[in-house]
Order: C-alpha cells, then sequence, then structure tokens
C-alpha cells in the first residue's frame, strides 16, 4: 500500500513542499498490497453484495458482460445510516477485486487554496487511467458532492469547482472506459441531481439497518475471534438488539468480551452479552446515584405504568423488562419493549404506541394527583409521533389525505402551507394527544390493582422481567411470542438495565422505534 501524491498535501512545510499540494491524497491498494477484508467478513447485506460483486466480476470478466451488449457501470452509491457497513463493503471489494483500488475521502479534495480540489481530481483520475480497469472509492461524497446554486450566501466556489471536476471527469468528452467510481454517503438529499444522473451513478445501493436474519449473521462474523461460551444463544441476541447496525453489534462484542475479561471468565456468556447491550446503548449503571423514596415511589409507578398499558393494549410491543435502576445521565427507570420486525403502520398501532408512552405520566396523576418532569422524553416522542401521523401520513380526518411535509423544505424558513392550515395541525395533535391521554387514564384506572402490585414489587426488586409481570398480574390477554429473557437472568442481583437504542441516521426518537419507556431526569 503506498500514497499516491506529495506526502505534504496540505502545506509547503513538508515534503514535496507546496508543489504537490494538488496531487491527489489517494491511498493506492495493488498487486502487492493485501486488504484482508473479503465478502465473507461482509454479513447481513445480502442484496448489497449481489450487487458489488458484478461490479467487481465485470473488471475481472468483462467479455461475459461486454459480448452480451452490455457497459461497465461509471458508478455506484452506496447509501445508507452510519455503522450499517458502507465503507466495510468497500474494503471488501478492494480485497476481492485484484484490480487497482485508490481509496479516499470526500474532505480529501478541499483546501483552502483556490483550484487545489479540482487540481487533485484531475490528478486522482490521471493516475487511474494509467491503472485501468480500476476501482475509486470515495468515502463521505457529500463534503464535495452537495448540491450547487442553492443558497448563494453560503455558495463555496472551491467546492463547486472541485464538484465540477468531478463531473466532467466521470461522463464529459474525455472520458475513459475501465474506472469505475464507488462513493459512500449517508446524505443522499443534498447531493447535487448531476452527480445522480444515470452515466455517472448508474446504481444507488441502499444499506439499511440490518433485521433478524442479519443481525445473527453480523454477531457469527463477530464472534468468531471470541471465546464464547457453548450455551450462547445468537439467536436470542439478535432478538434482543432491534435496529442495531453493524458497528453497533461489533461495539457489543468487543464490550462482552472485555467484562468477561473483567470478572476472570474463560468464555464469554449470555450475562456478559446483555450487560455489555446495557453498557453500550444506555452507558454505566448508576449505583451510587442517591434516589430519595420519594422520588423513587414516583419513578416505580411511572415505570408500572408503561408496563401495565404495554401488557393491556392489543397493539402494544411484547414488554421485555421494566426497571428503576438509574443509567447513563438520562435514564431514571424505563420500561424497554421489543418492537416487532415491521415496516407499515396503521392508525390503532401508532395510537396504543402514544397510549403506552403516556403511561407513566398518567399513572402518576392518577396516584399522586401531580405531574413530575419525569414525562419529558415521553412527551417528546409523542409529540413528534403525533405530528408524523398529522402532517407525513395523512392520519387526520379534518384535513385529509394530504402531506404538509417537503423534506426539499427541511431547513428553510418557509412553510409549504398556510398559517390557517398551521393552527389546524396543532389542534389536530393537540386533539389525537389528549383522546389517548383520556384513553391511558380510563385503561389505568380499570388496572389500578395491576399497576400497585408491579410499583411494589420494582420497589423490592428494583428490575422485573417478562415472565416476573407475569406472575403479578397474570398471562398478556393478546398472543405474543416467548420471553426473551429467561428466568435465570432475573435472579442476576447485578442485572444491568437497557435505556435505549443507538440513535438512527434520521431525526425520529430512538425510543419511538424500540419502544424504550424512560423517565427523564428533573430539569
Amino acid at each position: 500500500m503506498r500514497k499516491m501524491g506529495g506526502g505534504a498535501g496540505g502545506g509547503a512545510g513538508g515534503a514535496g513542499g507546496i508543489f504537490n499540494i494538488g496531487k491527489s491524497k489517494a491511498t493506492l491498494f495493488d498487486k502487492g498490497t493485501k486488504v484482508n477484508i473479503t465478502f465473507a467478513d461482509v454479513a447481513g447485506l445480502d442484496e448489497a453484495k449481489v450487487e458489488v460483486m458484478e461490479i467487481v466480476d465485470f473488471l475481472k470478466n468483462p467479455k461475459k458482460y461486454t459480448n452480451l451488449g452490455g457497459k461497465i457501470p461509471k458508478g455506484a452509491l452506496l447509501v445508507g445510516p452510519p455503522g450499517t457497513g458502507k465503507t466495510l463493503l468497500a474494503k471488501a471489494v478492494a480485497g476481492e477485486a485484484q484490480v487497482p483500488f485508490f481509496s479516499l475521502s470526500g474532505s480529501d479534495f478541499v483546501e483552502m487554496f483556490v483550484g487545489v480540489g479540482a487540481s487533485r481530481v484531475r490528478d486522482l483520475f490521471k493516475q487511474a487511467r494509467e491503472k485501468a480497469p480500476c476501482i475509486i472509492f470515495i468515502d463521505e461524497i457529500d463534503a464535495i458532492g452537495r448540491a450547487r446554486g442553492k443558497n448563494a450566501m453560503m455558495s463555496n466556489d472551491e467546492r463547486e469547482s472541485t464538484l465540477n471536476q468531478l463531473l466532467v471527469e466521470m461522463d464529459g468528452f474525455g472520458t475513459d472506459v475501465g474506472i469505475i467510481v464507488v462513493a459512500a454517503t449517508n446524505r443522499p438529499d443534498v447531493l447535487d441531481t448531476a452527480l445522480l444522473r444515470p452515466g455517472r451513478f448508474d446504481r444507488q445501493i441502499t444499506i439499511d439497518k440490518p433485521d433478524l436474519v442479519g443481525r445473527e449473521a453480523i454477531f457469527k462474523v463477530h464472534l468468531k475471534p471470541i471465546k464464547i461460551s457453548k450455551t450462547l444463544d445468537i439467536h436470542k441476541l439478535a432478538e434482543q438488539t432491534p435496529g442495531f447496525a453493524g458497528a453497533d453489534i461489533a461495539n457489543v462484542c468487543n464490550e462482552a468480551a472485555l467484562i468477561a475479561a473483567r470478572k476472570n471468565k474463560e468464555a464469554v456468556d449470555m450475562q456478559d452479552f446483555q450487560d455489555a447491550v446495557d453498557r453500550v446503548i444506555g452507558g454505566l449503571e448508576k449505583k451510587n446515584k442517591i434516589i430519595s423514596p420519594e422520588e423513587k415511589k414516583i419513578i416505580a409507578f411511572h415505570e408500572a405504568g408503561h408496563a401495565v398499558c404495554g401488557w393491556y393494549l392489543e397493539h402494544a410491543y411484547p414488554l421485555l423488562k421494566v426497571t428503576i435502576v438509574p443509567r447513563g445521565s438520562a435514564a431514571l427507570g424505563y420500561a424497554q419493549y421489543t418492537p416487532k420486525e415491521q415496516y407499515l403502520y396503521n392508525i390503532d398501532q401508532l395510537t396504543d404506541q402514544i397510549c403506552m408512552t403516556l403511561g407513566g405520566r398518567a399513572s402518576e396523576e392518577i396516584f399522586f394527583n401531580k405531574i413530575s418532569t419525569g414525562a419529558q422524553n415521553d412527551l417528546q416522542q409523542i409529540t413528534r409521533t403525533a405530528y408524523a401521523m398529522v402532517t407525513v401520513y395523512g392520519m387526520s380526518d379534518k384535513l385529509g389525505n394530504i402531506s404538509y411535509y417537503d423534506p426539499q423544505q427541511e431547513n428553510s424558513f418557509s412553510k409549504p402551507y398556510s398559517d390557517e392550515t398551521a393552527r389546524m395541525i396543532d389542534d389536530e395533535v393537540r386533539k389525537l394527544i389528549e383522546d389517548a391521554y383520556i384513553k391511558t387514564k380510563e385503561l389505568l384506572k380499570e388496572k389500578k390493582e395491576e399497576v400497585e402490585k408491579i410499583a411494589t414489587a420494582l420497589l423490592e426488586r428494583e428490575v422485573l422481567f417478562q415472565s416476573d409481570v407475569e406472575a403479578l398480574i397474570g398471562k398478556r390477554p393478546f398472543e405474543e411470542k416467548k420471553p426473551l429473557v429467561d428466568d435465570v437472568v432475573a435472579e442476576v442481583s447485578d442485572a444491568e438495565t437497557i435505556v435505549t437504542e443507538p440513535k438512527k441516521e434520521d431525526d425520529k426518537s430512538t425510543d419511538e422505534q424500540t419502544g424504550n419507556i424512560g423517565l427523564a431526569p428533573s430539569v
């Protein structure tokens, strides 16, 4: 592996000096250099692997495609949230391709001197032509590929000239055959349309967070170097980590190994992995946090309200556990649920999720005749959901089947609707949440005895699992999956707890996606 261009690349003081500043900073992987990542190391991205494997195959066996009249694709854009494996997939392409592979970041083109970015693009493609057929990988391409002319006051002529040069090199008069550009970004919405048109990035490959089967496959890859217990249930681990990206799973596996080593174990077992999930997601358990008995009682009834609502609402997620153990800086307690693997939600499902989230606030009002600041996170979550139901999904009878959300104007001061419509939206959201709150209070008043049982048990034991709740108030009246946490885990006195899931790339709440209902700290 060697660096292309000058070693300094950014100033007159380094080797090569100012005269090499316009040279490409790309790292070249060629014959004699080895990338240890292959497609066998990439799990959970089967569809994306097929796409990029075809590109590699085209470079290895071009006649297989050209004999049928096919042409080599100019570029492939890997799109997905952070941590889903875009760069890992590109490394696998480098490991499998057996052709020269240039790797660099979008920011490597950016420089304070005028014209340097465009010069580096020219130099990169000049070197690539000499090595053709080859692959160029540009990570975080949004650093130079942002749409031109959208904001004249904040335009960057240097960045735009760099983008213009890239557009010309990819598909201009002097375009050469045999160079494939692979790029990665988690912000495809900000890219210039000229960059995305056919002839430049012919393929957009979406790399999303893995489903249950994908998570299980990713766990198996990352568990290879770890000494694990024979009793470890990988399928159960995958079930308990909905919404985790590949990077999150890798982190969990590493943390589990460190926790087991800290306990002087010879193998990593299921409890270590559950402790690792808690540690990665929620932060350290606050064992020394001093909470008064009055506050602890409020927290217990708050979380019991969440748990009972989730237990008796048909469309609520299955309960995993409920706890009043504080963790990290955010939660004094929470109820955790296991979301189903689904992509479509109807009005009843979203309404029940709102009711479940309001269960803590309603429980406080019923049992203490006053409310606390503990529902801060809950209120933020239901407000986002309610506004999405009204403005995005058209779930309001009053406003009709109209979407008032325009992603192109997300960061704009103007709204695509009038002030009168904005007032109607606010009224509909307020009515939706108020109706859900009334429904929640009626349910908790009817199940008052069950709330008291769970709150009392929480004050005694601090952590209750699904099987414990079932023993206290009976089986859930709706069909659900087998409990995901064994009773043996519940017997661990120092049981760790989970707060939230890793953040998604979009601006949705983690709790909204995972069903983790927390009690926020006082503000």
